[in-house]
C-alpha cells in the first residue's frame, strides 16, 4: 500500500508576523501509524522541498513519543525535507491520501487547485482522503462527482470553534473551520475541546485536533484494508 501526505508550504499566521505551517504531532503520529503497518509513504507540498513546520508544535508541551522518533529519524528528516511537488502527484499511485493540519493549510491548500483535482480524483476512484485538525480546509472547495460540496450531506468534523478561541486566533485566521464546514452543508461533529475524535463516512476521514491525529491514521488503516 502506498499513502501519499500532503503538506502546507504556508508559513505566515496572518498579519501577525509570527511563523506558522504544519503541526508536527500531526504528521509524526500518522507516518508511524502507517509505517509500522508496512505502507509505503511519500510526502509532497505544494513548493516541494521542505515544508515549514509550526515552531509551537515544536515545544515542549507537545511533544509525543512519536515527535520524538520522528526528530530522531536520519530517513523521515531527510524525506520531509526533499518533499515531492504536488502537482508531480498521481492518484493512480496511490491508495489514499492524508493531509496533516496546522494553520498553514488554510492559506495554501485550501484553494491550491492541483490539491483539489487530486482530492476529487481520489474520491472519483474510490479512494480514502483523511484530513485532521485544520487541514479538512482542503476539502472545501471539492466537489463530488454531481458538482456539490464534497462535504455536504457528510459527517465531518475539524478544528472547532471552541478551540480556535481557546489558541486565541479566531480573528487571525482567514475563516473558521467548524463553520465553513456547516455552511457547505457538512454534518458537523465534536467532542470536548483537545480530547480525540475521528470521524469516518464513506471515503472522506477527518479528525478534529492534534489528539485525533492517532485515531485518524487507525481509521485510514482499517478503509485501506
Amino acid at each position: 500500500m502506498h499513502v501519499l501526505v500532503v503538506l502546507t508550504s504556508h508559513d505566515q499566521l496572518g498579519d501577525t508576523g509570527a511563523k506558522t505551517g504544519f503541526w508536527l504531532e500531526e504528521l509524526a503520529s500518522p507516518f508511524y501509524h502507517l509505517k509500522d503497518a508496512g505502507v509505503s509513504i511519500t510526502l509532497a507540498s505544494p513548493l516541494g522541498g521542505q515544508p515549514p513546520l509550526d515552531p509551537k508544535s515544536h515545544e515542549s508541551d507537545f511533544e509525543t513519543e512519536d515527535t520524538r522518533r520522528f526528530d530522531n529519524d536520519r530517513s523521515a528528516q531527510d524525506q520531509l525535507a526533499n518533499t515531492e511537488k504536488l502537482n508531480a502527484m498521481k492518484v493512480e499511485d496511490f491508495d489514499a491520501v492524508f493531509y496533516p493540519g496546522g494553520h498553514g493549510p488554510l492559506w495554501d491548500l485550501h484553494n491550491d487547485k492541483d490539491s483539489i483535482a487530486l482530492i476529487e480524483a481520489f474520491i472519483s476512484q474510490g479512494k480514502p482522503v483523511a484530513t485532521v485538525c485544520h487541514a479538512p480546509a482542503v476539502l472545501l472547495q471539492a466537489k463530488d462527482l454531481n458538482g456539490a460540496p464534497l462535504v455536504k450531506g457528510k459527517k465531518v468534523t475539524g478544528f472547532s470553534n471552541s478551540e480556535e478561541i481557546a489558541v486565541e486566533l479566531t480573528n487571525v485566521v482567514p475563516y473558521l473551520i467548524e463553520d465553513q464546514l456547516v455552511k457547505l452543508g457538512g454534518l458537523y461533529q465534536k467532542t470536548e475541546d483537545w480530547n480525540s475524535l475521528a470521524v469516518v463516512d464513506g471515503l472522506i476521514i477527518t479528525g478534529q485536533n492534534p489528539a485525533s491525529s492517532p485515531a485518524v491514521a487507525e481509521a485510514l488503516l482499517d478503509l485501506l484494508n
